[in-house]
């Protein structure tokens, strides 16, 4: 991708360990598909899905890489904010299981985009600091 080398020994392994995009994706389409599976539970409203979201963002950044590891770090989460039953989560556990290489494509191509901006950002950092040398 045309990524400098400093750039990438940064931002891959990094990225490697947060598992955002994909996995935050999955797991709140999943949940959703699961409410409106599941009777007894209502699809909830965005000031409940809100907190839900941004929660499971927090969560995804230490999320294990193993997987799987990512709904099973939701887990918690799914069972107190949208109430889920155990049957609901483990409904959750095999429909993450049965998608969780389309997450992984997400979460590498988005580690991908974030090195390729970071790349840019620092050759702009360095063309601008080259011609503040040749200012001064």
């Amino acid at each position: 991708m045309d990524v400098s080398e400093p750039v990438a020994d940064f931002a891959m392994p990094l990225c490697a360990t947060i598992h955002l995009c994909g996995s935050t994706i999955t797991l709140v389409t999943c949940a959703t598909a699961v409410m409106l599976m599941t009777a007894g539970l209502e699809v909830p409203t965005w000031e409940v899905m809100l907190p839900f979201i941004l929660m499971l963002g927090v969560t995804m950044v230490a999320a294990p890489g193993a997987p799987g590891g990512a709904v099973m770090a939701a887990l918690g989460i799914l069972a107190s904010t949208l109430h889920f039953p155990e049957a609901s989560l483990v409904l959750m556990i095999a429909l993450y299981l049965a998608q969780d290489s389309f997450g992984t494509a997400c979460n590498v191509t988005g580690d991908g985009a974030i090195a390729l901006w970071l790349d840019r950002l620092m050759s702009r950092s360095a063309k601008s600091a080259g011609l503040a040398e040749q200012q001064g």
